[in-house]
C-alpha cells in the first residue's frame, strides 16, 4: 500500500515540545528523538539534566519502532519469548527498551518517537503521549 501522508518537521517539533513542557513541568530530563517512517532522524532534544548516553538510546528507540512498525517493548517481549538476539535484525542500531513507539496516521506507522533517560515506564508514557498528537 503507497503511504500518502509524510510526517513532516512541523508535526516533529510538536511532538518534541509536547514531551519537554511535560519533562519541564515534572523538572526531568531525557532525550526525544522523532523519526520518519524509515526510521531517519526528523527532529532530536536533550533536555536540561540529561546524561550522555540517553542520546544515541533515544534515537535508536525512534529508528527501532518505525523500521518494526511496532513499540521496542513488544519487540523485546517478542525477542525472549522465541529466543531472539537482537543482533538478528542486521543493524546494531535496534534497541528493545521501552520508550520507542511508532506514530499511526490512518492507519500507517508514518514514524515513530524515542524517549530515552528515565525509568523505562516513564519513557513509554511520554513516547506514547508524543505519538498520540499525530492524528
Amino acid at each position: 500500500m503507497y503511504q500518502t501522508y509524510h510526517l513532516s518537521h512541523a508535526d516533529a517539533m510538536k511532538i518534541i515540545t509536547a514531551i519537554q513542557q511535560e519533562l519541564e513541568r515534572q523538572n526531568k530530563g531525557a532525550a526525544i528523538a522523532v523519526s520518519d517512517a524509515h526510521g531517519e532522524l526528523l527532529a532530536f532534544l536533550r533536555t536540561d539534566g540529561c546524561p550522555l548516553p540517553p542520546i544515541n538510546n533515544a534515537m535508536n528507540k525512534a529508528f527501532t519502532a518505525s523500521r518494526e512498525r511496532r513499540e521496542t517493548s513488544a519487540i523485546r517481549e517478542h525477542a525472549r519469548e522465541d529466543d531472539y538476539p537482537m543482533t538478528n535484525f542486521g543493524d546494531l542500531r535496534y534497541i528493545n527498551w521501552g520508550g520507542g513507539v511508532p506514530i499511526v496516521y490512518q492507519g500507517q506507522v508514518v514514524g515513530a518517537v524515542g524517549v530515552s533517560g528515565l525509568p523505562e515506564q516513564e519513557d513509554i508514557v511520554l513516547a506514547r503521549m508524543g505519538a498520540s498528537l499525530i492524528k
